[in-house]
């Protein structure tokens, strides 16, 4: 199912339960996200995850369009090359997946992503009053509100600084696992997929229109 992410509202979100974590990347799909999770190692990956404190499966799962704009930038060790960042104060639309999760599992996926051993419970209570919560200068170190959905916040995290980040063209794995969760999440056709990924900034001149269309073929069969 393909929402849009209401409008921020924060009254009524602190102290939530359970949280909505909006992902724009490799975690559309849903058994790269599970590593998180439960552990492992996802396909065209170096890393293995040691998984969250609970390795209970998300109790929701929506696929969501958020205001703002997707793009590849940095140079991943797990991957190789460019990864997906958020920039919410773009013009854009980002293409994402929430899964409903508790508040400590969606500690535990932030620490992961911010190459940290889970373990440690976030203070959200920042980020559901003000909308953002920079926790530090890394990767993926900036928390943001985006919306609100079935009574829980929508959650996310980015660069503090996308601007900063240097643009720089992803792999053929990590694309081809965002070309599977775009198709599982939002019944997406190949060449709505290529479209989609063709216009992030980032993801050429390292991957043209056809290359794009051949990988997305690929990674659909």
């Amino acid at each position: 199912m393909r929402l849009r992410a209401p409008a921020v509202r924060v009254s009524g979100t602190v102290g939530a339960v359970q949280v909505w974590y909006a992902s724009y990347g490799s975690n559309l799909a849903r058994d790269r996200f599970m590593c998180y999770l439960g552990g492992g190692r996802p396909p065209g990956a170096t890393r293995a995850y040691p998984g969250a404190r609970d390795p209970s499966p998300p109790t929701g799962d929506r696929g969501l369009t958020l205001p703002g704009d997707m793009f590849f930038a940095w140079e991943s060790p797990t991957w190789g090359g460019g990864i997906a960042f958020y920039d919410a104060t773009a013009q854009g639309e980002t293409l994402a997946r929430a899964y409903l999760v508790s508040e400590q599992q969606f500690a535990d996926v932030a620490a992961q992503e911010m190459h940290r051993l889970p373990g440690e419970d976030l203070d959200l209570s920042t980020v559901l009053s003000r909308a953002r919560h920079d926790l530090g200068p890394g990767r993926y170190e900036s928390l943001h509100l985006v919306g609100e959905l079935e009574g829980h916040p929508v959650l996310t995290f980015t660069a503090p600084d996308p601007s900063a980040l240097q643009r720089n063209s992803p792999t053929q794995p990590y694309l081809a696992m965002i070309a599977r969760g775009l198709s599982g999440t939002h019944g997406l056709s190949v060449e709505a997929i290529t479209t989609y990924l063709a216009g992030r900034p980032g993801a050429q001149p390292g991957w043209d229109v056809d290359a794009l269309r051949a990988l997305v073929t690929a990674a659909l069969r």
